[in-house]
């Protein structure tokens, strides 16, 4: 019982701050989420795609910011950040990965065993772009895509650098391989059912298969090219959506459209234009750890990022504006079509695995998905620097070595996709880093406050000087209180009196946006415990 209520009140700090009770408690800034209590009544559920679109195009779902009413991101612990666990793991910016981990993402170490066939256990035959499931000789399970047949390696590649960059970025996403193969290496299991193009399910055949492989197009030494994903491990039990909580799980307490990690992802999605980053392209499963089953939330499907849209090439309009966006008919109407929106000058450059991805119209704060998101209508100036920090955290090199991996034959295809994925980068980074004053990396070093400049160290908004005063803080109450003598980034431990100790920051004449740093004191020993951001 002991046990279960201090699970309880960890997950309750993890919603809103205490107002009436400790600011801080010994164990922050806590690192990892609590230990989840059991979930293993989850049932799974389904997500219709056409209900789905038209809910959140129509109908404003989840709690939502305005003018009135400000909801500061929850599931964060007391620097800001969303802590390890079942929707998220700190990663590149925070512990920076080598470009070999880079390149192989989730695990990039267990792909399609070679020594046997791959053995087809499933398929679907409808749409552009086929598919099927197979096994390997391990016994592994796959999930196999192609790319459509006008468009080479371009869902494919789009899908292997968008998976590996939100790895990351800290998701949980599947574990993906690029694949060469003959039809001889596939082996049709017995059983395997099969829609036909008439609708009739029926048994497969060898020539079905065949078919289905003449949909995909070729390399140009006869091989087919396609992407496989290993089969996530725990229970799948349906997607996850982007507000309010899921009923059944005992430890979704966060309503979605208030974590950090779902706001920031909007400016994620915009970086690598993921303009189908919905509820649908989402996995929760059940999985065994901690001493209890509990869910993870995956994102899935990355198809339609950057210039594909997984079954042709992206169009101008798509990242510009909702598919169900009636605003604009107006403005088209009253002028004759004269007003031409900024989105519809992008120019392509004509690589078939490319498609239709560019930078040069690319204005990240009007990006949208195809449809609304609460999660990312919901983001405060606080969430876009979480993300817009991590993908400043791309050097040019790292941005690089991961579009390589898609393998793209053209090498000035590779090269414009790098080019654009940076320049992309840099514009998020102008925007989004002076919403804030961009300190960040806190820390006690030689008795003295250090932290990164991220505005200096990108050459973005770091006119005029730092400033700092400094405060006792009353953990209890919040009150403050003056320390007049402390004008520099020196820790002024002694007599302050103060188990704790506040270090308000601003540059120049904007006291508006500021960041606020708490500290711990024990003894003469002083060690960063939390960090308020106001603009």
């Amino acid at each position: 019982m002991k046990e279960t209520l201090l699970n309880f009140a960890l997950l309750l700090a993890m919603i809103t701050p205490l107002t009436a009770a400790d600011k801080f408690y010994s164990d922050d800034p806590l690192q990892h989420e609590p230990p989840p209590r059991d979930a293993a009544g989850v049932k799974g559920r389904k997500l219709n795609d056409y209900y789905d679109l038209v809910e959140n195009s129509f109908k404003k779902r989840g709690q939502r910011n305005s003018a009135k009413v400000t909801i500061r991101a929850g599931g964060v612990n007391t620097l800001g950040e969303p802590m390890d666990g079942a929707w998220y793991t700190h990663r590149h910016y925070f512990n920076t990965m080598t470009l070999e981990q880079l390149q192989l993402g989730a695990n990039g170490k267990n792909p399609p065993a070679t020594d046997g066939p791959w053995t087809v256990v499933s398929a679907k035959s409808e749409g552009i772009s086929p598919g099927f499931v197979m096994t390997d000789s391990k016994n592994d399970k796959y999930f196999v895509k192609f790319d459509p047949i006008a468009y080479p390696e371009l869902a494919t590649g789009a899908e292997m650098i968008s998976a590996r960059f939100l790895y990351a970025l800290g998701y949980h996403v599947p574990d993906y391989y690029l694949i060469r193969f003959t039809p001889q290496k596939l082996a049709l299991a017995k059983d395997v059912e099969f829609r036909d193009s008439a609708g009739r399910k029926r048994a497969m055949t060898r020539q079905d298969l065949d078919d289905l492989l003449a949909k995909v197009p070729k390399t140009t030494d006869g091989q087919i090219r396609g992407i496989v994903s290993l089969q996530i491990a725990g229970k799948p039990v349906g997607p996850f959506k982007y507000f309010g909580t899921r009923g059944d799980d005992p430890n979704d307490i966060v309503p979605h459209e208030h974590r950090r990690e779902l706001r920031g992802l909007g400016i994620f999605a915009a970086w690598l234009d993921h303009n189908d980053s919905r509820s649908i392209n989402s996995l929760d499963t059940l999985v065994q750890g901690d001493g209890s089953t509990y869910i993870r939330h995956h994102l899935i499907d990355f198809g339609s990022t950057l210039g594909s849209l997984s079954t042709s090439a992206k169009t101008a309009r798509s990242g510009g504006e909702y598919y169900l966006d009636f605003k604009a008919a107006p403005k088209q109407i009253g002028t004759l079509g004269f007003a031409v929106p900024y989105w519809a000058h992008a120019h392509y450059p004509g690589y078939p695995s490319v498609g239709g991805f560019e930078a040069e119209t690319f204005e990240p704060d009007k990006w949208v998905p195809d449809y609304p998101n609460p999660a990312f209508l919901n983001r405060l100036p606080d969430d876009e620097f979480w993300a817009a920090k991590q993908i400043m955290a791309f050097t040019d090199e790292q941005v690089r070595a991961i579009v390589k991996i898609a393998q793209f034959s053209d090498p000035s295809a590779e090269r414009f996709v790098g080019d654009a994925l940076i320049t992309r980068r840099d514009k998020i980074g102008r925007v989004f880093l002076t919403r804030v004053l961009p300190l960040d990396r806190f820390a006690v070093d030689n008795g003295q406050i250090v932290f990164h400049d991220l505005g200096q160290e990108h050459g973005i908004g770091a006119e005029g000087g730092l400033h700092v005063t400094w405060s006792r803080f009353d953990n209890k109450t919040g009150e403050r209180t003056p320390i007049a003598t402390a004008q520099d980034f020196h820790v002024p431990v002694a007599g302050t009196g103060s188990s704790y100790l506040a270090a308000n920051i601003w540059r120049g004449d904007d006291t508006a946006k500021a960041v606020t740093v708490f500290l711990r004191l024990t003894g003469t020993q002083a060690e960063v415990v939390g960090v308020d951001r106001t603009w």
